[in-house]
C-alpha cells in the first residue's frame, strides 16, 4: 500500500462525507421541485451528481495506490427547509465544511510527507474554491430577489446552467 492506514481511513471517511453531501443535495432538489422551483431542483441534482463523482474519484485513487475502499452508511438528510434561501444557506455551509475536510486531508498528507496524495488532493482544493464561490453567488441572487421573485433567479440560473453545459 502506497499510503498509510491513517490516510486510507481518512480518505474513506471523506468518501462518506461526499456521499452524505450528495444525498443532502438530492433531498434539497426534491423539496425545491415540490416548491415549483424546477430549475433550482435541476441545479441541486447536478450538485448531488458532482458530490458522488467526487466520492468516486477518491475511491479510484484509493484503489490506484493499493488502499482499501470501505464504504459506510449514508445519513438520512434533512428533508424540510421551508424556503429556497434556507436550502442555499445550508448548501453554502456544507461546502465550507467540505473545504475544511479537504484542508484537513491536505494537512495529513503533508505531515506524512505523502506527496502523491497531496498532489491528488490539489484538485479538491481548487474545486472547493469554485463550489463555495458558486453557492455564495446563488445565495446572493436569492437574497436580492427575495422569496416572491425566485422565478427571476430561476431564469438566471437556467442561463448559467446552459452556459456551463457549453463549457464541458
Amino acid at each position: 500500500m502506497m499510503i498509510s492506514e491513517q490516510m486510507n481511513s481518512a480518505l474513506n471517511k471523506q468518501v462518506a462525507n461526499e456521499l452524505n453531501t450528495s444525498f443532502a443535495y438530492l433531498a434539497m432538489a426534491f423539496e425545491l421541485d415540490d416548491m415549483g422551483l424546477k430549475i433550482f431542483g435541476e441545479r441541486f441534482v447536478q450538485q448531488s451528481d458532482e458530490e458522488r463523482e467526487h466520492a468516486m474519484k477518491i475511491t479510484g485513487y484509493l484503489q490506484d495506490v493499493g488502499g482499501k475502499v470501505v464504504l459506510s452508511g449514508v445519513d438520512t438528510p434533512r428533508s424540510e427547509y421551508g424556503s429556497a434561501r434556507s436550502m442555499v444557506e445550508a448548501a453554502l455551509e456544507s461546502e465550507k465544511t467540505v473545504t475544511r475536510q479537504i484542508n484537513d486531508l491536505v494537512s495529513l498528507a503533508e505531515s506524512e510527507k505523502d506527496y502523491a496524495t497531496r498532489s491528488f488532493l490539489q484538485w479538491y482544493v481548487d474545486e472547493q474554491v469554485e463550489e463555495v464561490s458558486s453557492m455564495s453567488e446563488l445565495l446572493q441572487m436569492v437574497e436580492m430577489a427575495g422569496e416572491s421573485n425566485l422565478f427571476l433567479v430561476e431564469n438566471r440560473l437556467a442561463k448559467m446552467m446552459k452556459q456551463e453545459q457549453g463549457k464541458e
